[in-house]
């Protein structure tokens, strides 16, 4: 029998183990959410809000069992808890405004004698592909609102996270969802494909590498179904000179390297106005040198192991290139175990980088930062842009109208002022480029996830 294993990157132990599903099983769990699905549609929006509101109470009740589980499974520091702050205000919101979100539209132009208008009706059967980075939050952006919107859910989680679908379908369970309308599956990449290219999804949203996303669109080619993808990202920062230092700093710092880095919308790199460069590297290093890296277990630590080895090694040959072409690194963290495949890592800063450097280019999603100086907008917006991906930037001053000035020209999905890394959910989340396509979050994340259907109604003569 084949299973997935999930290996641990605090020990490198199998942690969990479940078996993959036989192509029955798979057919059958198809079969029941589109059954489930047809009674569900004609379920009303506040009974739906009521059964997501249950789901996330029994969630949150599992916290101090699932804390630990986060840290076993894919690394991050129990210090910092669940994700259920930020599942709380997505669900919480999408179900707040899901009534006026999935409201008919009435035709802009009334005539007499007609009704005219059009209904958002549900898709169907949305799979949803779920990362292990931030396993709660990722998939909630879309599980909630399609549920809300009436749709059934398949969630396919990623091997690293394999338990975050079963605690998904137990809070269900818990809160009594009907049978079938959501479904927690465990498959391999070939039996993914081939459902996605069965025809019998009506909707998929994966969150993943550019190469996840190519794969995804080649298996549902010829199915039309629509696609929810958020992919690769190298999101930058520009540190103006009117920015407030400290603050600039600390979150700065926070962007790049909480969750080891492995964020995807996390600072990846940083171009600092020439009149404030010495002053913010400096104060950067200080603060990335507060880091500590070790077993996540332990709430001493603040930085555990990335989730794979692979991906600590990637960001090792990203620095060894950059260092071999004239970058400077300043950090130079001595930790036992940061060696070539171990998942422990330490936090890195880059100074003299440039854009023939693959850290300053290519996604890194680990716990490194180049950070350039330059010497106007003009530099900083054209450096900024010179990436295939655009999910967020951010903007680090005290004038608002400047910061627009600016965001208005940066190739991006969402452009923050004086934050970053934060997803917030009466904002739609998407990206250019690379990045990927579609939108999550706000009302406009609910006609990602439903279908416009037109009633012309003429009054009998």
């Amino acid at each position: 029998m084949e299973t997935v294993k999930l290996k641990s990157p605090i020990d490198g132990s199998i942690y969990a183990e479940r078996p993959v599903a036989t192509d029955q099983a798979i057919n059958a769990a198809v079969e029941r959410a589109k059954a489930a699905q047809k009674k569900w549609a004609q379920s009303p929006i506040v009974e739906r809000g009521k059964y997501m509101l249950a789901m996330l109470e029994a969630l949150v009740a599992m916290t101090d069992e699932i804390v630990p589980e986060i840290a076993w499974q894919m690394g991050r520091p129990v210090r910092y808890g669940g994700e259920f702050g930020g599942v709380k205000e997505r669900t919480n919101y999408m179900v707040e405004i899901a009534e006026a979100a999935l409201k008919s539209v009435p035709a802009s132009n009334p005539k007499d004698g007609f009704r005219r208008y059009v209904k958002k009706d549900p898709l169907g059967v949305v799979m949803v592909i779920a990362p292990w980075n931030y396993p709660y939050l990722t998939a909630v952006n879309t599980i909630v609102p399609a549920l809300m919107a009436g749709n059934a859910v398949i969630l396919k989680h990623a091997a690293q996270t394999l338990l975050v679908g079963e605690r998904f379908q137990q809070a269900f369970d818990k809160a009594g969802l009907p049978k079938g309308v959501f479904q927690n599956v465990v498959l391999n990449h070939a039996q993914t494909e081939k459902l996605l290219g069965s025809g019998k999804i009506d909707h998929v949203n994966f969150t993943g590498s550019v190469a996840g996303g190519r794969a995804i669109e080649k298996a549902a080619a010829g199915t039309f179904m629509t696609l929810g993808l958020e992919l690769g990202g190298k999101d930058p920062a520009y540190v103006l000179p009117d920015a407030k230092m400290d603050h600039a700093v600390a979150n700065l710092v926070d962007g790049a390297f909480f969750n080891s880095g492995q964020c995807c919308c996390g600072i990846e790199r940083v171009y600092v106005h020439e009149k404030v460069y010495d002053e913010f590297v400096e104060g950067f290093i200080a603060e990335t040198r507060n880091y500590v890296v070790g077993d996540p277990l332990e709430q001493a630590t603040t930085m555990g192991p990335m989730a794979q080895a692979r991906f600590a090694d990637l960001i090792r040959e990203q620095k060894a290139e950059a260092l071999r072409k004239g970058a400077k690194a300043h950090i130079d963290m001595k930790v036992a175990s940061d060696k070539a495949g171990s998942p422990y890592l330490a936090p890195e800063v880059l100074t003299q980088v440039d854009h023939q450097m693959s850290v300053m280019r290519e996604e890194s999603f680990g716990p490194i930062v180049g950070i350039m100086k330059v010497r106007n907008d003009e530099e900083a917006i054209a450096l900024m842009n010179d990436s295939p991906y655009g999910l967020t930037a951010s903007i680090w001053t005290r004038d608002i109208e400047h910061a627009v000035a600016i965001g208005d020209r940066v190739e991006t999905g969402t452009v923050f002022m004086n934050r970053c890394d934060y997803l917030d959910p009466a904002l739609v989340w998407t990206g250019v480029k690379d990045t990927g396509k579609g939108v999550a979050l706000s009302a406009l994340g609910y006609d990602n996830l439903t279908r416009p259907k037109s009633f012309h109604l003429r009054e009998a003569i």
